[in-house]
Order: structure tokens, then C-alpha cells, then sequence
């Protein structure tokens, strides 16, 4: 087992077992890969000498067998793992991931991409770059730094900001509206209601994750759909948020434990009536992981890429690939990946170069005017 820290902040996982095959997968924990690295390291102590094959099981003891469980590091380190045994699975089989997850039930999957940055301005030209690329979802952030209790201008300025990109994208496409956590619920209660006449395509992570029990008086309060889960790790976590009646969740295959358990979130979403719409600003092999689920899971909504996003400086997400025809999309979607395990061929020259670069990504560090932390 390698690990590869690879620009612009990604860590990637290469498994080969002792016939030859080798897997990929992707354990990107934006901010902390580093740290994940040490976990990969650790993990591979409980696989080193196994059936690559068992992967159900080898999920159990990497998420279990620590008597201290969960959280970002750990589960990011699992996903990684996990992807790149399913990966191993596809290709000593023949046949792409979703098709050992029960077979297609569609041909094509729909992607939305980013426009603007963490300070969002000039959202209209964004927008029509990617209409001009074939998308018809983008997703924006509402707003920068947010006061606790909103100024009249800065609610006004995210209204205008989606007033913007709904001028742009017409009635034919759709525009998700990303509050990142940066919202108290007050602010997100305030603002909810004054997109409504916008018809966004779901409202993204109205309250911070460790405030979840709180999503519910959100939800009540508009009529637009709710979204949430790039920082939430199991079922578990998940379940509190289905019952508040959140519409999409939001698992993250490089945090969420990887292939295995997205699956079984995708199935509990089921029962709540939830589609799903995994996050994924990550590389190549987080994409194709998530686009094999994707394939084979009934309520998949859309899939979120990151080909040009702000935060890709210094490789962009097909740079490591050896074919980019698997990834590229269609009038706004990506069609069914047909080669075996994940369906995409890593350059593996071009990764061991960049891992001699590396990168340290952090996210930043925000403050209010009177200098108290403020929401990233």
C-alpha cells in the first residue's frame, strides 16, 4: 500500500495485491491529508496479507477494530481503502464497480459544476462559461464571510448574487445555493424565503454539521429544497437529518467511509424519500468512485465535479488520468464508465512525480470585524 500527496490537495491510495492487480482510491481530507496519510499507513497493518476480495469485512475491522471510532480522519482514511479494494473487485471480476452493486439503473449520470469562489463576484460570466460548456447545473456559494445576524446589504447581496445566475441559466437549468456553514440558523431562516421567488435547486448546509439537530426549523421554515452531509460520516450520522426531512444528501465518498458505506446512506435516504447528491470538489478517483454508485443507485439526483473550481491550482482533476474520455461530459452529464473497477486509468508516472512536489492545501482562517472567528 502507497500513498501518493499529490496537487492541488489531494492524497491518493494505490493498493496491489499479490497477484498483480492494483487499485485506486481516493482519501483526500481537505486541510488534514497529511494526518489521513498516518491513518492509511496504520489501516494497512489489518489488510497487508488478506483476501483483497472481502471487502464488506476488511470495512468492518478498519471502522471497528479501535476500540475509538469515527470521525473525518479516520473515516477519510477508510474511504480511500475502500474505494481502492472495490477497484481491485472490478477488475479481478471484469466488470465496472456498479455492476458488482447490482447493475445500472441509468446510462447517465447529470453533474453540476462550480461557479465563483469563496468571495462570490461576477457570477453571471462564470455561469455562462459552464452553460457554454454544456452544463445545465452550476452550484454557487451564497455569500463570503457572514455577520451573525445579517445587515440588511448582506442578505441583499446574496438575493442579487442568485437573482444573477437565475438571469443566466433561464428556466431550463438549475442553480444550487450553497450557505457552507457560514450561516447562523437566523441568518439562514431570514434569507430562505427571499430566494424562494428564485427557485433555487436545493439550499446547501444551512446550519453547521455539529448543529444538525437544529436543520429541522430550517426546513420547516421554506419551500425549497434542503441539503446536507459533506461533513457527516455514517448512517448514523445521517439519520437525524433524513427524519428533520432534509430533500438531498451530500455524502462525501472520500469521507463517508467510501463505496460501501455511501451505499448503505443511499439506501436509508430511500426510505425518507432523499436523493442523493454526493460532494466531491475532489480529484479524479473520489469522481469515478462516486459515479459508480451513481450508476447502480435509484435516488442519485446529480453529482457534483470540480473541472475548473477555484480551488485547483496547479493540476486540474483529469490531469492524472491517462484517458480523459471516461470523464467527459455530454450535454451536461457523464455517460455510463464500462472499463473495469472504477473505470478510470490513473497515470501512474505522473502521480509518483507530484507526490515528490506534494502540497500542504489549508483552508483559510476567517474573522469578523471585531476579530472573533468567523465561519469558512
Amino acid at each position: 500500500m502507497e500513498t501518493f500527496l499529490v496537487p492541488p490537495r489531494w492524497l491518493f491510495v494505490r493498493v496491489e495485491t499479490e497477484g498483480g492487480i492494483v487499485g485506486w482510491g481516493e482519501a483526500t481530507c481537505e486541510g488534514r491529508s497529511e494526518t489521513v496519510r498516518t491513518a492509511v499507513d496504520q489501516l494497512s497493518e489489518l489488510l497487508i496479507g488478506q483476501d483483497a476480495l472481502r471487502i464488506s469485512d476488511h470495512w468492518q475491522v478498519m471502522t471497528k477494530g479501535s476500540f475509538y471510532r469515527g470521525g473525518p480522519i479516520l473515516a477519510s482514511a477508510v474511504s480511500g481503502l475502500d474505494q481502492a479494494l472495490w477497484d481491485i473487485a472490478g477488475k479481478w471480476y471484469g466488470g465496472p464497480v456498479h455492476q458488482l452493486l447490482g447493475g445500472p439503473v441509468r446510462d447517465r449520470v447529470r453533474v453540476y459544476g462550480w461557479v465563483g469562489g469563496d468571495e462570490p463576484s461576477e457570477v453571471a460570466d462564470h455561469i455562462a462559461a459552464q452553460v457554454e460548456a454544456g452544463l445545465t447545473a452550476v452550484k454557487m456559494n451564497a455569500s463570503g464571510r457572514m455577520s451573525p445576524i445579517a445587515s440588511v446589504a448582506e442578505l441583499d447581496e446574496v438575493v442579487a448574487r442568485v437573482a444573477a445566475a437565475r438571469e443566466v441559466l433561464g428556466e431550463h437549468r438549475d442553480v444550487a445555493v450553497d450557505f457552507h456553514g457560514r450561516f447562523t440558523l437566523a441568518n439562514a431562516r431570514r434569507v430562505a424565503p427571499l430566494l424562494e421567488p428564485l427557485r433555487p435547486f436545493f439550499l446547501e448546509e444551512p446550519v453547521v454539521p455539529e448543529n444538525s439537530h437544529l436543520i429541522g426549523e430550517f426546513v420547516r421554515s421554506t419551500t425549497t429544497p434542503v441539503s446536507t452531509g459533506e461533513r457527516l460520516y455514517s448512517r448514523q450520522e445521517f439519520l437525524p437529518v433524513f427524519q428533520a426531512g432534509i430533500a438531498v444528501a451530500q455524502p462525501d465518498l472520500s469521507h463517508a467511509g467510501g463505496i460501501t458505506e455511501v451505499c448503505k446512506i443511499a439506501a436509508l435516504a430511500e426510505v425518507f424519500d432523499v436523493q442523493l447528491a454526493p460532494h466531491c470538489p475532489l480529484g479524479p478517483l473520489a469522481l469515478a468512485a462516486c459515479l459508480q454508485v451513481g450508476f447502480a443507485t435509484p435516488n442519485y439526483l446529480i453529482q457534483e465535479q470540480s473541472v475548473g473550481i477555484h480551488y485547483n491550482v496547479g493540476a486540474e482533476v483529469l490531469d492524472y488520468c491517462l484517458d480523459k474520455t471516461p470523464l467527459t461530459f455530454v450535454n451536461g452529464y457523464v455517460e455510463r464508465l464500462m472499463a473495469p473497477g472504477l473505470g478510470i486509468e490513473i497515470d501512474e508516472q505522473a502521480v509518483r512525480a507530484a507526490d515528490k512536489r506534494g502540497h500542504a492545501w489549508r483552508g483559510p482562517v476567517w474573522r469578523h470585524p471585531d476579530g472573533s472567528f468567523a465561519e469558512w
